[in-house]
């Protein structure tokens, strides 16, 4: 590299020197700091170090040692913060029941004893091995339970995998919900992007102006002014129920919102333009005499769609059907004002755990999920948009 080359990357190096800092600042490290509470695990090691030492020998299967245990009183002792003993408790009684009473009566007798004390004495369970082990298991600082909890996961006393109660967490399921409510929206997209597109495609002038203008504005809306729209339309003396009424296609009123239906409905209005774009796009660079030229040729409309016209817009549908999926799984207003409780997806519950219950473990974990699926389908799109020489 000469001197002016270097020169003329040093220019556009600082040309883009505030951009990547914003995005490093303000992006990248928050993303970072949150991905990583997923596998963060310091509750014990902050408010216990003293037993976290003592208890790095034990072999989690003998009976607690008397240094195990004077090491807990004496961190106990000294844990006076109120917040970091409810982080406390919260974290044992997570990983074995009964710990938010046991540690409220040590708690408590030692408040009331000065000198030394025998933890046994205060309560049984402290010569129980189950409990020592549910600290040594939280001892460490990094884990891989929220993870598994985000797949109704655990481990089991040995430390093997191992499905977690069916009542215990739903995490599987809602993530099976959102994928299918994705791929319902993704169809019902199709269904109406594929044929908007070709028509679109078809016409000039002001006609196609109006037809990608109708896609355009509601793109420029703001989302939760559309999800409202939907909201007021879909309501038993909506819009939508009136005209049905009035066409005497039905007699009484149908239940169109707090459903599936309704979630799928005006998340395929939302996330239409997002399936129209890219086939119109694709469709346009198809030469316009083939489908003359195949019905000179004795094939029917139908036929000369499917062997002429569809195989050459299938880039487009596969973009556009990526682009809807991927949006459509990390939606949160639409589901959550249309939908029932049974439509809710897996962003409403990342949404419970980070401001309803500020367990960020768990909504840093269900989020890594939710992006580890984001990052696979963006690199299925992306391989489907490079041209089949990249794609070798």
């Amino acid at each position: 590299m000469n001197r002016a080359d270097l020169s003329r990357h040093l220019t556009a190096l600082a040309l883009l020197a505030p951009l990547l800092g914003f995005l490093l600042a303000f992006f990248v490290w928050p993303l970072v700091q949150v991905l990583g509470e997923s596998v963060s695990d310091h509750v014990i090691g902050r408010t216990l170090p003293v037993t976290v030492q003592a208890i790095a020998p034990w072999d989690r299967q003998s009976p607690p040692t008397e240094l195990m245990k004077g090491a807990l009183v004496q961190d106990l002792r000294q844990l006076t913060d109120k917040q970091a003993q409810g982080d406390l408790v919260r974290r044992l009684n997570s990983a074995q029941a009964g710990f938010r009473t046991l540690m409220m009566k040590t708690t408590r007798a030692l408040e009331q004893a000065d000198g030394p004390v025998v933890l046994t004495e205060i309560d049984p369970r402290w010569g129980e091995v189950p409990y020592w082990r549910a600290i040594a298991d939280a001892a460490a600082p990094y884990t891989d339970r929220h993870m598994l909890a985000a797949l109704d996961l655990t481990r089991d006393a040995s430390g093997d995998l191992a499905a977690m109660p069916a009542d215990s967490s739903a995490h599987r399921a809602i993530l099976g919900r959102t994928f299918w409510v994705a791929g319902l929206v993704t169809l019902a997209c199709l269904a109406i992007g594929l044929p908007y597109a070709m028509l679109a495609a078809s016409v000039s002038g002001w006609k196609r102006q109006a037809l990608l203008a109708a896609v355009l504005l509601p793109l420029w809306t703001s989302l939760l002014v559309r999800t409202a729209a939907w909201y007021i339309l879909l309501q038993e003396q909506g819009l939508v129920n009136d005209l049905l009424r009035a066409l005497h296609l039905i007699d009484g009123p149908v239940q169109l919102i707090f459903n599936r239906l309704g979630v799928v409905i005006a998340m395929t209005h939302v996330l239409l333009p997002f399936m129209v774009l890219p086939i119109y796009s694709v469709l346009l660079s198809v030469p316009k005499n083939l489908m003359p030229a195949a019905a000179s040729l004795g094939a029917g409309p139908i036929r000369a769609f499917l062997r002429v016209l569809l195989p050459l817009s299938l880039r487009g549908v596969a973009s556009g059907g990526l682009l809807v999926f991927m949006a459509a799984i990390g939606y949160y207003i639409t589901p959550a004002l249309i939908g029932g409780a049974k439509d809710q997806m897996i962003s409403s519950v990342i949404a419970f755990y980070a401001t309803g219950s500020a367990n960020w473990n768990m909504a840093a974990a269900l989020g890594l999920v939710l992006l580890t699926a984001t990052l696979a389908l963006y690199a299925v799109y992306g391989w489907l948009s490079a041209d089949r020489t990249a794609r070798g």
